[in-house]
Order: structure tokens, then C-alpha cells, then sequence
């Protein structure tokens, strides 16, 4: 099967399962959902990886502990903009630390221009603060950025540290534990109620189980810098999802801002040059 559908797949399924969790955040709130969907994810992978965790060096255990510090920083804050912003603007603004990651590490002339085009949109979007984008809003999703940026970083060291999936299973376990004292009254009241069980399921299926099973089978054959490009669809899948499922309309400016972050994000990616995918 072509490789590019495979990605395209993941970042519809990982869109759909945000729009799926604000709609559970009424009844269970946005950290009882993401304790749910980080405790089964880390449930599925565990029982499907079974990390032989007791032959872990002690820089595996640390780098697979940061790298879960960094994931439920990433997803709590994410939930917490998305109880407030819609979700197209979100995942927009968040876009940025991973983006400007990519500016730093790269160094290129041409990065400044994409550099630019980023900062523009998140100018866009702080013009637009208490009309189109709650100020709160904003800053929780660009904190969220931060913690993608280092959670990023945190990934490419586990990867080096653990083999195969072990440190993303225990990843969600650490993530699931942090978030445990924000989310267990939500998360409890949840589990009393039957008919929010399946919403949930499907939440922690398409927001972590499925795109990170496509992503792996995608990187085995396609470039990274392929794989970049595509995932830099994301804030776009966001503003549809949020149109289709949330009735979010988001206005000119936060459009035109959503175009310049992708945009940049393209442009940052294309000139990256390409590692050899993993072997299988």
C-alpha cells in the first residue's frame, strides 16, 4: 500500500479524536479525558510491545521518564486551550514550537523567511485575542508548543535508548501518572457512566493508537522529509475537524494564519535534508 495515504490517514484520525474529546470535556473535563485516553493507550501498547523494561540502562529510564514529562505537558495543555480556543487555532498556535525547533537545528538562510511567516501568524492570532482567539486560549497553546518542541527532542532520544516501542508505551504510563491528580474525579465519573465509555475508547484509539501505528508503518518506506511535509497538514485537518464535527467557523485572520504557520512548516521541512527511514 502507497506510504502517503498512510500519513494523511493518521493526521484525519488524530484531528477527529480531538474533536471527539471536546466533546466529552462537559461531562468528564478535558484532564478526565486525557487521563482515559493516556491510561488506555499506554494499556494497548504495553500489552502489544511488552517492554522488557527490567534490562533498561538507567539513561533509558530517564530519557523515557522526560519523554513522558514532555507528552502529558504537550496533552494537558493542548486540552486546556481546546476547553476555550477552537481547535483549528489550537493546534495552529501549537504548531509553532516543533517549528521553531526545526529554524534552530537547521540554520539556513531561507529558515528566517519561514521563521517570519510563522511569527506573522501567531501576530494574526494575538490581533485577533478577544475576538476570534481568547487570550488564554493562545498562551496555553503556545506553551503547548514548548513542550512539543521538547518532546520532539525527548523522542529522538529514546529512540537511541529503547529499542522498538518499549519507550512509548512507558512514555504514556508516566504521562498517565502526572495527569492522575487532574483527571481521576473526571475519570472516575466517567467509568460510573456507560454510555461514555465508547466516546472515550475512541478518543484513546485515534488520538494515540492509530496514527502512532500508521506513522511507524509510514517511516519504514518514506523519506522524513516526505513524512514532515504531510504531517504539516495538521493544522488544516484541525480547522476541518473542528468545522465538521464542532460547527468551529474560524474567521479571515485565523485562516490567514493557519496558512502562514503550514506554509513555514512546508517550507522548513522540504530543505531538511532526509534520513534513511528505520529498518523494518
Amino acid at each position: 500500500m502507497p506510504t502517503t495515504p498512510l500519513v494523511l490517514l493518521s493526521v484525519a484520525c488524530a484531528q477527529v479524536g480531538v474533536a471527539v474529546a471536546r466533546t466529552l470535556f462537559d461531562e468528564v473535563g478535558p484532564t478526565g479525558v486525557l487521563l482515559l485516553r493516556l491510561g488506555v493507550a499506554a494499556l494497548v501498547f504495553a500489552l502489544l510491545v511488552r517492554p522488557r523494561v527490567w534490562s533498561w540502562s538507567a539513561a533509558a529510564w530517564r530519557s523515557t521518564a522526560l519523554l513522558g514529562v514532555f507528552s502529558a505537558g504537550l496533552n494537558l495543555l493542548t486540552y486546556l486551550a481546546l476547553s476555550i480556543a477552537p481547535q483549528g487555532i489550537v493546534v495552529t498556535a501549537s504548531f509553532v514550537g516543533p517549528l521553531v525547533l526545526s529554524v534552530v537545528q537547521t540554520r539556513r538562510p531561507a529558515d528566517l523567511l519561514w521563521a517570519l511567516l510563522a511569527g506573522t501568524g501567531v501576530v494574526l492570532l494575538g490581533l485577533r485575542t478577544g475576538v476570534d482567539v481568547p487570550l488564554a486560549g493562545l498562551l496555553l497553546a503556545l506553551a503547548a508548543g514548548g513542550c512539543g518542541a521538547g518532546y520532539i527532542m525527548c523522542s529522538a532520544r529514546v529512540g537511541k535508548d529503547v529499542p522498538g516501542l518499549g519507550g512509548l508505551a512507558v512514555s504514556f504510563a508516566v504521562g498517565a501518572l502526572i495527569v492522575l491528580p487532574f483527571g481521576a474525579a473526571g475519570a472516575g465519573e466517567a467509568l460510573r457512566d456507560p454510555g461514555l465509555v465508547p466516546g472515550l475508547l475512541a478518543v484513546a484509539l485515534l488520538s494515540s493508537v492509530v496514527p502512532y501505528a500508521l506513522e511507524l508503518v509510514a517511516l519504514r518506506r518514506m523519506p522524513t522529509r516526505v513524512f514532515g511535509v504531510l504531517m504539516s497538514l495538521q493544522p488544516a485537518a484541525a480547522a476541518v475537524a473542528g468545522l465538521l464535527i464542532l460547527d468551529q467557523r474560524l474567521g479571515p485572520a485565523p485562516i490567514a494564519a493557519l496558512l502562514l504557520v503550514t506554509a513555514a512548516s512546508i517550507g522548513v521541512t522540504r530543505q531538511r535534508p532526509d534520513r534513511p527511514p528505520p529498518q523494518s
